[in-house]
This record gives C-alpha cells, structure tokens and sequence, in this order.
C-alpha cells in the first residue's frame, strides 16, 4: 500500500461556517462542495479536510449523528507566535494561549465555530533536567 493523501473527515452541524473558517484563517482552498458537504485542500502538507453534515444520509445509520468532538486537529507549524498574532488580528479566539511544555511543544489552540478544536504546535529543544 502506498498513501498518496491523509484527509480527516469531520461531522459537524454547519459545513458553512468551518468552511468559512479553515479558507478564510487557515489557508485552506476548496476543492469541491455540494449541499452539507465541503472537501478542502492546501497546497503544503497539511491534511486535506472533508466537511459533512451531522446527519447526513451518505454516512452509515450509526455515524450520522456524530459530532468530531474530543479530537484535536494539530499542525506543526514554523513562525508560531506569528501565526497566533496573525490570527489573533484577524478576530480568532485563541482558546488556549500560547504556552511551552517541558518536553519542547510550544503550543496554542482555536475552535472553529462548530468546536473543532485546532492546535498550532513547534517544537523546540527540552529545557535540560535540573537547571
């Protein structure tokens, strides 16, 4: 097998407004989209997203009233603290400010409108053990 793509497909109640979310602050591009479904796309290596809506009858009959909740879509990214003033001006709430774990990950969140939590990270060297 070889993978040519990851996508993550995430059930949500509004396609309109995380769709409007990932193109408008997060450089994603649509691909195509259609009544309670967008496919959206980068041009680097982000995850490629699908947007479906909570509901629909193309998911199977246990699926289809799911919400992508308890997951957390994390892009490593270089220039964080840029990217969190960037999105800060551009009205984004930041739901958990940018903070550094011992183990090297600098780190912020946002949340889309229909809770899709997005985690921002870069990874730094660890702080040395006992300094």
């Amino acid at each position: 097998m070889q993978i040519t793509t990851s996508t993550v497909s995430l059930t949500v109640d509004d396609v309109t407004a995380s769709q409007e979310f990932f193109t408008t602050h997060l450089g994603y591009k649509e691909v195509a989209a259609a009544d309670g479904f967008a496919s959206l796309t980068r041009d680097d290596a982000a995850v490629d997203l699908v947007l479906l809506r909570r509901g629909t009858e193309i998911l199977p009959a246990d699926q289809r009233d799911r919400r992508a909740a308890g997951l957390i879509l994390a892009f490593t990214v270089t220039g964080l603290e840029g990217e969190e003033r960037r999105l800060r001006e551009q009205g984004v709430t930041i739901t958990m400010p940018l903070r550094e774990e011992p183990w090297g990950e600098r780190l912020f969140q946002v949340t889309d409108p229909n809770g899709v939590v997005v985690q921002f990270v870069e990874w730094t060297t660890p702080a040395e053990q006992g300094e």
